[in-house]
Order: structure tokens, then C-alpha cells, then sequence
């Protein structure tokens, strides 16, 4: 009896660890990564092809380029990286070589090669492949004044991909690129290019700052150069739900445009700042973390919305 009892008071109460705010966040994640097995997620019938803009730096832009780029491709879709931006930071986030002479879009601009022998498979994911932005692209800008149909170029490139992979196991379902901070002849080549403009925007102070004179450079560009073009997705970076600060900008990026606004936010976090370090997106780098899982049910919902 005496060994009976004290085994039973050695014995804590469990309710205690059960209800903790970490015991509850782990549950919701492990259900939210349940849900994510159960989700179908359909192929589009036509290679979709997405700018990844915002004028403003430091909005998770490249981050969400690599990571749904990434996440797309974990989850069964064929998708390429079209790195436009000069920092290369797209190239370095998927462990693609861009140093010294590696070939890339400046070729692809400026010389006329074809994507298919410039764009390199990520080491992490069979079915992701990249094209490299080099030091070279910097140049890039200045360099195009002079060429013939400079604002068409990469609109040029990737046709003469989607010519050679349409109807073949190599044909890409996604495209994505991503482009600098600024709008310049770069910026511009990818909204010739693509057919629907994915925004980033960060949570924080001043985050629909420049947001309007964005949208009224897509309409311009719309009308004067891509009929095609559409924003078509926004999604919420940088979201700490303990802030309301965070909350509110949610809800007001959410009235200003609640079709074009993703249901998911994706969290501010450590795991998703330091992947790059890596050479790797948050997709490998952490696959169970709440930033990969938010990424991949980002993912989730941009391709349900193309179906």
C-alpha cells in the first residue's frame, strides 16, 4: 500500500502540459499537416506563368518565389525559377550555381539562348528547375535601351520553351519570376512575360505604401504591352498573430481586395529567414515547420484557384 501511494503521488497531473499554449500550437500544426495529405491538388491544363512583384524591399518577395516554387513542386507540379533579379538571392535560396561564368537570363536577354540549356535542376527537388541571375544582369538594364523589342524579351525566351515542352513529360505547369524591387526594364520584361502578378505583403507599418502606384503600373502595362496580365494573388507575409498590428493589416489588405487575397498567412519565423543560408528553401531546409506548412497550403490554394 505504502509503495501504492507514493507511486501515486509521484505521478504528476497531466492536464497542465495538455493545455499550454505549446501543447495547443503543436496540435494545430500537426492537424494542419494532416489536412495538407488529404488535399487534392490539381495540375492546370496550361503553364501558368506568375511575376513575383512588389516595389517595395523587404516584403518576403524572393523568399515567396522560392518557397511556392518549391512547395509546388514537393506537392507533384513541374516548375521553373526564372531568377531576374541581379542579387541572384532566388538562385542562392534553391543551391543553383550562379558565380564567375555561369551562364543565365543575361544570356537568355541579351543573347537570344534558349532557357532549356540555361536553367539547372535543384539539388533538393527533381521537378523544380531554376535559370540563375549573375552579376552580368546588373548591366542588363542599360545593355537592352538599344535591342530591338527590349520589353518583349523574355516573353520571347519562354515561348520558345513552352514551343519545345507543351504536350511532353519536360512541359513546366508553373513558371516563376521573380524580378528587383524597381521598375526598369527587367521589372518589365516580366510582366510582358507573365500572365498573373502574385504581390507579397508584409504585416507591418507602411505595408500598402506604393501598393496602389504598383497596381496602376499593371494596368498601364496591361493596356500598353500584355492584355494577358492579372493580379490574381496576394499573399500575407510576415504575419505575427499576437500583434494587432498584424491582425489589422491583414484585415485591411483582406477588404481591399478579398478575391485576390490567399486564406493563409505566412508567419514570420527563424527557420524561413535562415534556409537561404543553406542553399535550400524552408520547403527542405525544415519541412515540418509552421512556415513550410503555411508555404505548401499557399501552394494549395493558388492551385485549387487555377483550377
Amino acid at each position: 500500500m505504502k509503495a501504492s501511494s507514493a507511486g501515486d503521488a509521484a505521478t504528476p497531473p497531466a492536464s497542465g502540459l495538455d493545455d499550454s499554449p505549446l501543447a495547443t500550437a503543436l496540435s494545430e500544426l500537426n492537424q494542419r499537416r494532416k489536412s495538407l495529405v488529404k488535399k487534392e491538388v490539381p495540375l492546370p491544363n496550361h503553364t501558368r506563368i506568375f511575376t513575383i512583384s512588389n516595389q517595395k524591399g523587404g516584403v518576403g518577395k524572393t523568399t515567396t518565389a522560392v518557397n511556392l516554387a518549391a512547395a509546388l513542386a514537393t506537392l507533384g507540379a513541374r516548375v521553373l525559377v526564372i531568377d531576374l533579379d541581379p542579387q541572384g538571392n532566388a538562385s542562392t535560396a534553391l543551391g543553383i550555381e550562379h558565380r564567375g561564368e555561369t551562364a543565365g537570363t543575361y544570356e537568355a536577354l541579351l543573347d537570344g539562348e534558349p532557357l532549356r540549356e540555361l536553367m539547372q535542376q535543384c539539388p533538393d527537388i527533381d521537378t523544380l528547375w531554376c535559370v540563375p541571375a549573375t552579376l552580368d544582369l546588373a548591366g542588363a538594364e542599360i545593355e537592352l535601351v538599344n535591342l530591338d523589342k527590349r520589353d518583349y524579351r523574355l516573353r520571347q525566351a519562354i515561348a520558345a520553351l513552352l514551343d519545345e515542352t507543351t504536350g511532353t513529360e519536360q512541359e513546366f505547369h508553373y513558371i516563376f519570376i521573380d524580378c528587383p524591387p524597381s521598375l526598369g526594364l527587367l521589372t518589365i520584361n516580366a510582366f510582358v512575360a507573365a500572365r498573373e502578378v502574385l504581390i507579397p505583403i508584409q504585416c507591418e507599418y507602411y505595408a500598402l505604401e506604393g501598393l496602389g502606384q504598383l497596381i496602376s503600373n499593371l494596368n498601364l502595362l496591361s493596356q500598353d504591352l500584355n492584355p494577358q496580365l492579372r493580379l490574381t494573388t496576394i499573399l500575407l507575409t510576415m504575419y505575427d498573430g499576437r500583434t494587432n498590428l498584424s491582425q489589422e493589416v491583414a484585415a485591411d489588405v483582406r477588404e481591399h481586395f478579398p478575391q485576390e487575397t490567399l486564406k493563409v498567412a505566412i508567419p514570420r519565423t527563424v527557420r524561413i529567414s535562415e534556409a537561404p543560408s543553406f542553399g535550400k528553401t524552408i520547403i527542405s531546409h525544415e519541412p515540418t515547420s509552421t512556415g513550410a506548412i503555411a508555404y505548401l497550403e499557399a501552394a494549395v490554394e493558388i492551385a485549387q484557384r487555377g483550377a
